[in-house]
């Protein structure tokens, strides 16, 4: 997201329009300044926990990770005052990608959007009346009904950005997100009910702060899966630095494979969780080739069939390699037979039609595209269109049709916009017979 696309551009504006908008009745009410200056402070100060040098590398990292101060904020105060709670922090946190000042207004504007509108439902079911009571257990249905919209508001813009900034097609940008998030924002929407009741009673603000404790302890067991995950995600990252390095005619394809193999399986519809897999799965499929000698995967000119022998143990070779990589799972397989054939004329065991797994068929797909749109050393870059072309001659025989079709489709649509490139790439986009062409050349 470092080049901004218009309409991202456009969708955070009117997302941050929409949320000053919401937000602006809180300076013309008696709002109570002191409660939204110490529920901001206090989710500020969660956001900015994973800068302490003492406790820092051990904190959970994430903007969100704190949502029980939000909603607590949703359940004691009015929506557009609570809409306020979720700003400082969130202008505030720590954002890796670039750009950073426009995530971080966006965030801000999401979250509060999102506090907003779960207040008013709160407000609407009579959730207040029951807090303040304190009637806790009448409290419950309101505050499960605000906590379902906060994560509904939230899904919606987010499955927007992905639609905007990221190219995700609108029919699978919102696919899994509330799932995915629902049972978290639940949990923390209880907790959150619970700091309400207890700020409201006698014990007051002091004690409501005493549920993010082990709130901070539910999130520090989560941050270190997190943190494991990352590590195996380095390990792939350092796999892929290897193959680039050793085999510099394809350097950045890995890359490239996974991200077209992802296009793939969103236009086919696949679950999120399998879409991340799939491009894990394309960024590897070569890694084999760390066992290849250098001399063949560099030679100029055809292989001797006792050469072509030795490359095509490289499936092989990177499977042995992945296999202790247990998140991989489907991934192995696709690094195993992305080289099979649907007339049974690949390698390595000669498997045919849907005897090759699924995910090896369309890193196939992937891996023969990105092969005949990169120049090496024994042929030109071709254009999109003619690569496509060529797909759909060998669907049937060598391709699946289902996946050949699936990449003309999304590149019809979207057109083919690498996020990593070889060196000395030029490209160019071109509409040719309606379909998008983007050359690339590398070395």
């Amino acid at each position: 997201m470092r080049s901004v696309p218009p309409m991202a551009g456009a969708y955070v504006f009117l997302t941050v329009t929409v949320g000053v908008v919401c937000t602006a009745p809180a300076f013309s009410l008696g709002t109570s300044w002191s409660a939204v200056g110490l529920l901001a402070c206090v989710y500020a100060g969660c956001e900015q926990v994973g800068r302490c040098r003492i406790i820092g590398r051990r904190a959970p990292r994430g903007m969100g990770t704190f949502f029980p101060v939000l909603l607590a904020g949703a359940f004691l105060l009015p929506p557009a005052a609570a809409a306020l709670v979720a700003v400082p922090g969130a202008l505030l946190a720590r954002v890796e990608q670039r750009p950073k000042w426009l995530r971080r207004v966006w965030r801000a504007a999401q979250l509060a959007l999102g506090i907003w509108a779960s207040a008013r439902v709160f407000d609407v079911l009579g959730g207040p009346e029951a807090v303040s009571a304190p009637r806790f257990p009448y409290a419950l249905v309101p505050g499960c009904a605000a906590a379902l919209v906060f994560c509904a508001v939230l899904t919606v813009l987010d499955g927007g950005i992905l639609a905007t900034a990221e190219r995700v097609p609108l029919r699978t940008a919102w696919r899994g997100l509330f799932l995915r998030s629902l049972a978290p924002v639940v949990v923390h929407g209880l907790a959150g009910l619970v700091m309400a009741v207890l700020w409201a009673s006698p014990y007051g603000p002091v004690a409501s702060l005493l549920v993010l404790l082990p709130m901070y302890i539910s999130c520090w067991v989560f941050a270190q899966y997190q943190r494991e995950r990352a590590a195996h995600q380095a390990t792939i990252r350092a796999l892929v630095q290897a193959v680039d390095i050793k085999d510099g005619y394809t350097r950045g394809h890995s890359e490239r494979v996974g991200q077209a193999s992802m296009m793939i399986a969103r236009e086919l519809g696949m679950a999120e969780e399998r879409v991340e897999v799939l491009r894990f799965a394309g960024i590897l499929h070569d890694v084999g080739k760390l066992g290849v000698p250098t001399r063949l995967l560099r030679k100029d000119g055809p292989l001797t069939p006792e050469e072509r022998e030795v490359i095509q143990l490289h499936p092989e070779y990177g499977h042995e390699m992945v296999r202790g990589i247990g998140f991989l799972g489907e991934a192995r397989a696709a690094i195993l037979h992305h080289h099979e054939r649907l007339d049974g004329s690949g390698y390595p065991y000669g498997l045919v039609g849907t005897q090759i797994p699924e995910f090896a068929r369309v890193v196939a797909v992937a891996d023969a595209f990105d092969a005949m749109t990169s120049t090496r050393t024994y042929s030109r870059a071709r254009p999109v269109a003619v690569a496509l072309a060529e797909l759909e001659r060998c669907a049937g025989s060598q391709f699946d049709p289902v996946m050949v079709r699936a990449l003309v489709a999304v590149l019809g649509r979207d057109g083919w916009h690498p996020v990593v490139t070889a060196d000395e790439v030029g490209v160019v986009s071109v509409p040719v017979a309606g379909v998008p062409v983007s050359g690339a050349a590398s070395r």
